[in-house]
């Protein structure tokens, strides 16, 4: 389906949306890229990370405000490098910005910050997340007081240090027809500070029952989002090294969850990471590409584009091109 998407912040270099509706206007926290002067790898070092901007919106179609830098890096007392993608969740009129950041050793690790506002600025806690680690956190609000933190990412997301949640001595990704690595999820104590529980994979399972394997295009590698439609969970993620934006669904937080379908084909740019929220009656697809910045992959800009299901409850995969 080829549907006009719209660029929203054309002045400057903002990706990886995470989006919610608070006091009845959109709301969208994006990681900031900016020009780092490091060489390209596949650990992400050039990616130049260092603070975040809140943006709001009345209407997709309407006019943005940039609310400003809400939290940078020097603000965090364990601060390294290279704030990546954050979240935003609201319980009893506080809202709770979780971030990713490289401590000094360069291992990521999960904070939290606070405000009163949904625009911020959000004020850091002094330590990371007990037990936290890669990156890409996103908040499910499941409506019944618990909420859920899902995180992960490969390669430079560093997930794939991790078994069990205990890091291991060297690093091992899966291949061919090993079950591929999952993300994580896990539910957040009532001060929302902390994991109240071990977090555990998030599995996501073929047309035959089978987890996805290592070799599958559709496997996850990053940017996990859960949205809930007809009483459905939906698991979206990104693909990472086959550029697609993909979903899986089931019936609690936890899963497993079974393997929908596409999104959204590749865009420019390397990487595709997004947030899908429902607003006056509609659902959006929040995203980026690099098309601004002539398809250089480490300065990314937002973008929003309608989102539509058919009568089955199938997502209708949009054309990124």
């Amino acid at each position: 389906m080829k549907k006009q998407a719209r660029y929203l912040v054309p002045g400057d270099y903002m990706a990886d949306p995470s989006v919610h509706v608070f006091e009845g206007k959109i709301f969208i926290y994006p990681s900031h890229d900016w020009e780092s002067g490091v060489p390209e790898n596949d650990n992400g070092d050039h990616f130049n990370m260092k603070d975040y901007h809140v943006f709001s919106m009345e209407d997709p179609e309407g006019e943005i405000t940039d609310h400003g830098v809400v939290l940078k890096v020097e603000d965090i007392p364990w601060a390294g490098r290279q704030l990546w993608d954050c979240d935003v969740a609201l319980k009893d009129g506080k809202y709770y910005m979780y971030f990713p950041l490289k401590d000094k050793n360069d291992v990521f690790h999960i904070g939290v910050a606070i405000s009163d506002r949904p625009e911020g600025p959000f004020i850091p806690q002094s330590d990371p997340m007990k037990g936290s680690y890669s990156m890409d956190p996103a908040i499910l609000d499941d409506g019944d007081g618990n909420y859920y933190m899902y995180f992960g990412g490969l390669w430079g997301g560093q997930l794939q240090r991790y078994r069990n949640n205990k890091a291991l001595e060297c690093a091992i990704l899966p291949e061919g027809d090993e079950p591929a690595l999952g993300a994580r999820v896990a539910r957040l104590s009532d001060d929302m500070l902390e994991f109240a529980e071990e977090p555990r994979e998030v599995v996501i399972l073929d047309e035959n029952g089978q987890p996805l394997k290592a070799s599958n295009e559709c496997r996850f590698f990053e940017a996990s989002w859960m949205h809930k439609y007809n009483g459905k969970y939906y698991f979206s993620y990104s693909t990472g090294d086959s550029h697609l934006l993909c979903y899986a669904t089931g019936d609690n937080p936890y899963g497993p969850f079974t393997y929908q379908g596409v999104i959204l084909t590749p865009v420019v740019g390397w990487t595709t990471h997004h947030s899908i929220v429902e607003f006056k009656g509609k659902w959006y697809l929040f995203h980026h590409d690099s098309v601004p910045s002539g398809g250089r992959t480490w300065l990314r800009s937002l973008k929003v584009v309608e989102l539509e299901y058919d009568e089955d409850g199938k997502i209708i995969t949009i054309d990124g091109q």
